[in-house]
């Protein structure tokens, strides 16, 4: 067994994570190689929850731009995170790890609720933890969620898996001159307003001296930072 400098770690993915190619929906292929890359980092004997956002199926900020009121959009953003949650509970049991869906909001016949002692008890037990529904309150996003429930779980570390290697000064699909960040400090990031998380996910994680590192998804970088390694970008003191 490696030895592991976080043992207990939240790791944030992005709903359009979940729509590989087809940018909306839920791709079965690419939930299976997400689940696969997770379940290495699970073999290493991690503790693991999930927040999986929703934007593959509806975004709650974008519907209310377009003339919904913000609560109900908001609410449909967390019903969609559910239907992620569900999705990757499925692969990932295919693949032999047990999981427990935990909703903030009540739907008895498909998950359980949100409940911190529960869902401790879970992780103790070598369960993958997936968190759903965000917060369960409107006008709280995704991020804030994971930062939220990371702490809940007494996480080591919150890990922000993406499709770049980390936290770059600009868009480096963008700019080929971007430069990367090894470490950056939480005021700095919020300072910067980097967009990685938004400020009360930032804020969040400051308070309470939890490092966030953004890394890629695939290519084994979630399991090299539970070694130590020196990937992506940390967020920290």
């Amino acid at each position: 067994m490696p030895t592991l400098k976080y043992k207990r770690v939240l790791v944030k993915l992005s709903g359009e994570a979940l729509a590989g190619e087809q940018k909306t929906g839920i791709s079965p292929e690419t939930v299976s190689a997400i689940c696969e890359e997770l379940g290495g980092v699970l073999e290493m004997g991690v503790q693991m929850a999930l927040v999986i956002g929703g934007g593959n199926i509806f975004r709650g900020l974008s519907g209310s731009a377009k003339g919904m009121e913000r609560s109900s959009a908001d609410y449909m953003g967390m019903l969609a995170t559910v239907l992620n949650a569900l999705a990757v509970q499925d692969m990932l049991e295919k693949q032999g790890y047990p999981t427990r869906v935990l909703s903030a909001i009540t739907m008895q016949e498909v998950c359980e609720p949100f409940i911190r002692r529960r869902a401790l008890r879970h992780m103790d037990k070598g369960r993958v933890v997936i968190c759903a529904a965000g917060t369960g309150n409107p006008y709280f996003t995704t991020d804030t969620t994971a930062a939220l429930r990371g702490m809940e779980l007494q996480c080591n570390a919150i890990i922000k898996a993406t499709k770049v290697d980390g936290i770059y000064n600009k868009d480096p699909a963008t700019f080929p001159d971007a430069v990367k960040y090894d470490r950056i400090s939480y005021d700095d990031a919020l300072k910067m307003r980097l967009g990685v998380m938004d400020a009360t996910a930032f804020a969040l994680v400051r308070d309470n001296h939890v490092p966030l590192i953004v890394c890629r998804m695939f290519g084994g970088d979630i399991a090299r930072v539970m070694q130590g390694e020196n990937v992506g970008t940390i967020v920290g003191d």
